[in-house]
Parts: structure tokens; sequence; C-alpha cells
């Protein structure tokens, strides 16, 4: 969006687990949206607030969906708080799929979303909650050390189709203040930044995190790292499910609430979770004169 925007921008808010995001619907991808428009929507001060926009675009309007136009009728633009465009986001999924019933684009059960990382499978539950098919993760070799006010944990590298770092600590207070990333080593591993969680154990299968989401500081929540935080759980808990032959499930508490997490044999990631639409408006077009 820039100064040429001269009519009304409507918005929605919503969140998953807290995660927490502006929607901006726009079906024909009419709307600019540079970064430092996105960046002044997601000031929670001086904008409207949240972890990052979600741009509903119709998946044949956009050129980086009209691939994926035939099996997924809407895309998801996801950019980051700072305004960087961002592969995926597992709660934003959920609640852009909320948005869509909420709009009356689709209604309950199976509904197909487009994203950077590909397409991903939703189903609307009727109890309330989402179940995103998140696909399956890469497990790549090569670690990162990471280092917060001297000590000093190896992360595990988890790819969900964004970068993942996970570090296991004794007290989520070891991951100190969470504002600015969390220096690790060697940087070039993650030459574009990564997503750092920090996970200290709660119960049999059961874990809680904090995060660090690049472009966005720490988040009350991030589903792709919950779903990093399961899969490297499960290994450092020596299950597989491809070689046990039977699905995993972990419980993931994040700050903003719980996330049940399912690992099946054939690799897929099923993430379950809530997706709240809490309000909608729009924004008057002088507002944007300075970004």
């Amino acid at each position: 969006m820039t100064s040429a925007q001269t009519s009304p921008l409507a918005f929605l808010k919503g969140h998953g687990t807290e995660n927490d995001f502006v929607i901006v619907p726009d079906a024909d991808n009419a709307v600019d949206l540079p970064p430092a428009a996105v960046a002044r929507l997601c000031d929670r001060r001086a904008g409207i607030g949240g972890d990052g926009v979600l741009h509903v675009v119709r998946s044949a309007a956009h050129p980086e969906a009209r691939e994926m136009a035939g099996e997924a009728e809407w895309f998801m633009d996801y950019r980051n708080a700072d305004g960087s465009v961002a592969e995926m986001c597992g709660n934003g999924v959920r609640v852009f799929a909320r948005y869509l019933q909420h709009a009356g684009h689709v209604t309950a059960g199976e509904v197909a979303v487009a994203t950077r990382g590909g397409i991903k499978r939703v189903h609307l539950d009727k109890d309330g909650s989402v179940t995103v098919r998140m696909g399956r993760a890469l497990l790549p070799a090569d670690g990162v050390t990471v280092t917060v006010d001297g000590r000093s944990w190896p992360a595990r590298n988890v790819n969900m189709g964004n970068p993942h770092a996970v570090a296991f600590v004794e007290s989520l207070d070891h991951a100190g203040n969470l504002y600015d990333e969390p220096p690790y080593e060697p940087a070039a591993v993650f030459p574009d930044g990564v997503n750092i969680e920090f996970v200290a154990d709660r119960g049999p299968r059961h874990v809680a995190m904090r995060v660090h989401e690049r472009g966005a500081a720490e988040t009350r929540s991030c589903g792709t790292g919950a779903c990093a935080v399961a899969v490297a759980t499960a290994r450092r808990d020596g299950v597989d499910p491809a070689e046990t032959g039977a699905p995993v499930t972990y419980t993931v508490d994040v700050l903003g609430g719980t996330l049940v997490i399912t690992e099946h044999p054939d690799g897929e990631i099923e993430m379950t979770g809530p997706a709240v639409i809490v309000a909608e408006g729009t924004v008057e077009p002088e507002w944007f004169a300075g970004s």
C-alpha cells in the first residue's frame, strides 16, 4: 500500500494461541503492501498490532501462487511484522482458514490453502479447533550452537518449509528476554536467519517452548516452531514414526496456549489448535501517508 490508496482498507484481527495477525482481504491482489506499510499495520502502539499480516488473495491473482490455483483457490501471502516475506506460518494458516469460513468462502470441513511453503490441507472442526496438515519435516545434519547470557546449547536444525533451530534447556528462563535474536554459530547454516525455539520438558510427550521468530522477535506462539519442536523432541526421545510404524503425538505448551502435534509414519505432521477472529474494521488511507 502506498499513498495511491484512496479508499479505506478493510481489515480483521485474529489469533491462534495468541500468535496474532492483521488480516487484509484482497481477493484480486489489488492492494500494494510494501514492507513499511506492513510494519506500520503491525505496530502495537501506532497501528493495529500483530505478529504478522495475512494477505488473503485468490491464488489465480498472485504470481507466486498461480500454479497452485487448480488445487487451492486461496493464497496466504504472509508477511512478518517487520514487513519481510515468510514461507509459512502454522498459526497463521489456521487463522487464515478461519477467516475464509468467517467470510463465507468455505464451510466447516476440508479446505486447501496455498502458501510459499506449498499447499496446506486444513480441517475446520465443528468444535472450533483447526487441524492443519503441515507436510514433512526436513532434518539437515548441520546444527548450530545457540548462546544466551553465557550459556550455550546445541540446537537441532529442523525445516518445516521455514528454518528452525531447536535447543533443549532446563528452564525456559534460560532463553533470556528474546527481544533480539540469540546469537548462534556457525551463522552460515542459516544464511537467511532462523526461528529459534527453547524447549523444556513438562511430562511424558509434553513440552513447553519459547520462541524468537525471525522478523518478529518473541511471539506468544509459533505453529511451525511447535511442529519443529515435536519432531526434534521425538528424535531426542528415540522415537521415529517411520521406524516404529506408529504415529507419535506431543503436547506443546506455548505462551499463548497449547498445540497438539502428531507425526505420522509417512512423515506427515498434523497440528491442532484454536483460531479466533476477534475484530474487524477499516483503516483510513491518510494513515498510510507516513509509510
